[in-house]
């Protein structure tokens, strides 16, 4: 090897060595800054660990507590097993400008001493306007799939993204369906199948 070509590869190693460092102090810095969002979204929605605060600011219950099997179906949504709780939807909310402060939906599990809240979900309407895949807290979101049927008619095609920000997911804090949710205490559970997937930007 020449002494030119040498010094053109130390060159490169010492670039991509530089572009490592960086990108790794980049994302470091993001998801210090995504924490710090997430804790102060957690502070801003302590006052719905009353469901009725939630009624009053317009979340309303769809009343089925929804779980999943962790069948997989071909064609439609990945739900690991777990359930996804009782949804309060705040509907004047939908369809809106996407607020990571403002969830369009709380996300409740039924238990001895009442409904707990547990986590949240944001929903994006699949429109001619969306042009790409939404994300937030550095996270995409699943999608497009049909509405949760019978809960959400089929007809309402979006995406959607979970936050377990009140109880801990061994799949991750924004899998969509968390294995320590359950719904043994719930008046109306429901097993439900696999959402199926739509076209559109991914």
């Amino acid at each position: 090897m020449t002494r030119t070509a040498r010094l053109g590869r130390c060159s490169v190693l010492v670039l991509t060595g530089l572009l490592g460092a960086w990108l790794g102090a980049a994302t470091a810095q993001a998801e210090e800054a995504n924490k710090a969002d997430i804790e102060a979204l957690k502070k801003s929605l302590a006052k719905y660990e009353d469901y009725q605060a939630a009624i009053r600011d317009l979340y309303l219950s769809t009343e089925g507590c929804v779980y999943f099997s962790g069948e997989k179906i071909p064609g439609t949504m990945d739900y690991p097993k777990g359930a996804m709780g009782v949804h309060f939807v705040n509907v004047p909310s939908v369809g809106k400008k996407l607020d990571p402060m403002k969830p369009n939906v709380l996300i409740y599990e039924p238990t001895k001493k009442g409904l707990k809240l547990v986590g949240v979900e944001w929903l994006v309407p699949l429109t001619p306007d969306v042009k790409e895949v939404p994300t937030l807290f550095g996270q995409k979101f699943m999608g497009p799939m049909e509405g949760h049927y019978p809960l959400i008619p089929k007809e309402f095609v979006h995406y959607d993204l979970h936050a377990w920000l009140f109880r801990d997911n061994p799949n991750g804090m924004f899998s969509p369906t968390n294995p320590k949710v359950t719904c043994n205490k719930a008046e109306f559970p429901m097993l439900e199948k696999p959402t199926k997937m739509m076209p559109g930007p991914m």
